[in-house]
């Protein structure tokens, strides 16, 4: 990420700063869905149940108490969690799907 002095800033190189931090947000993204294949696989090896409602509780409260720490509404991190886990069980779902 570039590091900028104020008085000598330009939009294009702060847009070009978000543009590296949506790259590496984008990327952590598919890191984590790609995790979620793993655990799948690993349920679909051991009997797992695909839900487990406790986990889904503990990573939202987790996302929640960062907000609060680094001044993120703790609403918006509990709602994109919710995108992220809805994304990540179709995930898990599918991969533990293809063994029946």
């Amino acid at each position: 990420m570039h590091t900028h002095q104020e008085s000598t800033v330009t939009l294009e190189e702060l847009r070009s700063d978000l543009d590296e931090i949506d790259a590496r947000f984008l990327e952590v993204i598919r890191e984590r869905i790609q995790k979620c294949v793993d655990i799948g696989h690993f349920k679909r090896e051991h009997d797992v149940p695909m839900m487990q409602p406790h986990r889904i509780g503990v990573v939202q409260e987790r996302a929640a108490r960062f907000g609060e720490l680094h001044g993120v509404d703790p609403e918006f991190l509990r709602r994109l969690y919710d995108l992220v886990i809805e994304e990540t069980c179709r995930v898990e779902n599918q991969v533990i799907g293809d063994s029946v």
